[in-house]
C-alpha cells in the first residue's frame, strides 16, 4: 500500500534528479566551447625578416601586404589563444619542443622537425606543456597595418 505523502516525496526526489542532471547538461554545454585560451601566454616573439608592403605589390602583387619570418617561442605552462587564418595563410616550422595544437576538433602535437600549414579554414590555439621552452619558425603574410 502507497501512501499519498511517499508517492509525492519519491516524485519530488525524482523531480529533483530529473532538474539537477538538466541544469547539469546546459552548463556542461555552456562551457564546452571554453576549454581555449583568449589570451597570450607565455611568448617570446622574434621578427626575424619582413618582405615589405611595396616589394610584395611589386613582386607578387599583394597590396596592403607584407611577408612576416618569426621565432615564437611558447614557455613551459604558456600558450597562444585562439586564433584564425581567414586572411594570414601562414607555414610554421617547430624547431625544437612541442607544440599541443586544439582545434574544434582536438588536439594535435606538433614536434620539432614537423611543419604544418595554417590556411584559410585554420582557427586554431597552442599549449606549451612540457617542461622547457617550444620554438617553431612561422612565415605568414599579414596586413602590413
Amino acid at each position: 500500500m502507497f501512501s499519498v505523502t511517499g508517492t509525492k516525496a519519491k516524485h519530488g526526489a525524482l523531480f529533483a534528479g530529473t532538474l539537477a542532471v538538466t541544469v547539469g547538461f546546459f552548463v556542461t554545454i555552456a562551457t564546452a566551447d571554453e576549454h581555449y585560451p583568449t589570451e597570450h601566454k607565455g611568448l617570446e616573439v622574434e621578427q626575424l625578416g619582413v618582405v615589405p608592403a611595396d616589394s610584395m605589390t611589386r613582386q607578387v602583387g599583394l597590396d596592403g601586404r607584407i611577408l612576416l619570418a618569426r621565432r615564437i617561442t611558447i614557455m613551459p605552462g604558456g600558450q597562444i589563444a585562439k586564433h584564425s587564418h581567414e586572411s594570414v595563410p601562414g607555414i610554421v616550422f617547430m624547431e625544437s619542443g612541442t607544440w599541443i595544437e586544439g582545434t574544434d576538433s582536438g588536439e594535435t602535437a606538433h614536434s620539432a622537425g614537423d611543419t604544418f600549414i595554417e590556411d584559410a579554414d585554420t582557427t586554431h590555439w597552442f599549449f606549451n606543456r612540457g617542461d622547457a621552452p617550444a620554438s617553431a619558425l612561422v612565415f605568414d603574410i599579414k596586413p602590413s597595418g
